[in-house]
């Protein structure tokens, strides 16, 4: 038996979607009042669980950017901005004579993201179609448990199938004296990186009204033009929301890349050894002390701050881009 009722007919009783509760037959009015002072706390406590939750990841952002400030900016300051953002050479180990130029580091991770984007993005954009809008069920859904799988995966074993596949292939096919070389890491960051693509990608394709894809298709339009200029411009925000998570895959992997890179810090180039920025830090972390040990904090600081330049970048032409339409 229900214990309450609630009624629409007498005047003001209904406003904005509000019904008037009133007690049922037996039912006790302070009983009803109790069970509103009940779910008004609830509500509060879950609330105040929300603002806590989001209090705590801001939080870790701005301790994270605070440590990186204090523990980078001494080495920074001891080399001089000019010298540590534009040098050619990085060799803090020489007791005579160290240098801290980062910028064949910092030139190495912008090739070897954009070459992972420029490889993973098509592929992965692509496949999201597939799947969200061309394949029946059941291939679906095994695609998209190989996806999953992908996701999954440790990056140290994507770097031990490079190292122990892909990078005796490339010394092979272009006969070179040893095969960990840039390119290899390009090829291991797109394959890395396109879980996240993918997934992302195929549930705002997915979130897209089908009332859209009716109108494109009854206006004579076929379904290939349709997904991609309908749908896909539709999903725009989750499509580059994906291409984000992707840059940010690609340009803070480390351990993977330090299998197949060679880790020499020479020039960027497609078939020789480079020196990514994280892998810089892993790998010279462990024995670093004083001023290198700084160094690398440093490091970690520009890796931070370019984060944060392409998701400004982005915001930014997504809101001119809404603001256009």
């Amino acid at each position: 038996m229900n214990e309450y009722v609630t009624t629409k007919g007498e005047k003001g009783a209904v406003k904005a979607g509000k019904e008037k509760i009133v007690p049922a037959a037996g039912q006790p009015a302070e009983r009803i009042d109790s069970k509103r002072g009940v779910k008004d706390v609830m509500e509060s406590v879950m609330r105040a669980v929300f603002v806590i939750c989001g209090l705590v990841a801001v939080g870790f952002v701005l301790i994270i950017s605070v440590y990186l400030i204090i523990s980078g900016i001494p080495a920074i300051r001891e080399v001089g901005l000019w010298n540590f953002i534009s040098g050619t050479n990085w060799s803090p180990a020489n007791r005579t004579e160290p240098s801290f130029g980062i910028l064949p580091m910092i030139l190495t991770s912008i090739y070897g993201t954009a070459g992972a984007i420029v490889i993973g993005v098509p592929i992965g954009f692509l496949m999201a179609v597939y799947l969200s809008k061309v394949a029946n069920r059941k291939v679906a859904a095994v695609i998209r448990e190989v996806v999953d799988l992908l996701a999954g995966i440790p990056s140290v074993v994507y770097g031990l199938v490079g190292m122990m596949v892909l990078v005796p292939a490339i010394r092979t096919t272009f006969n070179l004296p040893a095969g960990d070389t840039l390119l290899a890491a390009i090829v291991v960051l797109a394959i890395m990186i396109l879980p996240s693509i993918i997934s992302v990608s195929e549930t705002a394709l997915n979130a897209v009204p089908r009332e859209y894809e009716e109108a494109s298709l009854a206006l004579g339009a076929t379904e290939l033009e349709t997904y991609f200029r309908v749908s896909a411009p539709a999903a725009k925000s989750g499509i580059a929301a994906a291409v984000v998570l992707g840059v940010g895959r690609a340009i803070g992997e480390a351990m993977a890349i330090l299998m197949v890179a060679g880790n020499v810090a020479n020039m960027p180039s497609l078939l020789s050894s480079v020196k990514f920025l994280t892998t810089a830090i892993a790998g010279e972390m462990g024995y670093a002390g004083d001023l290198h040990r700084q160094a690398l904090f440093s490091i970690g600081l520009v890796l931070f701050l370019f984060i944060m330049l392409i998701n400004a970048a982005l915001n930014l032409f997504l809101k001119h881009n809404k603001e256009g339409n």
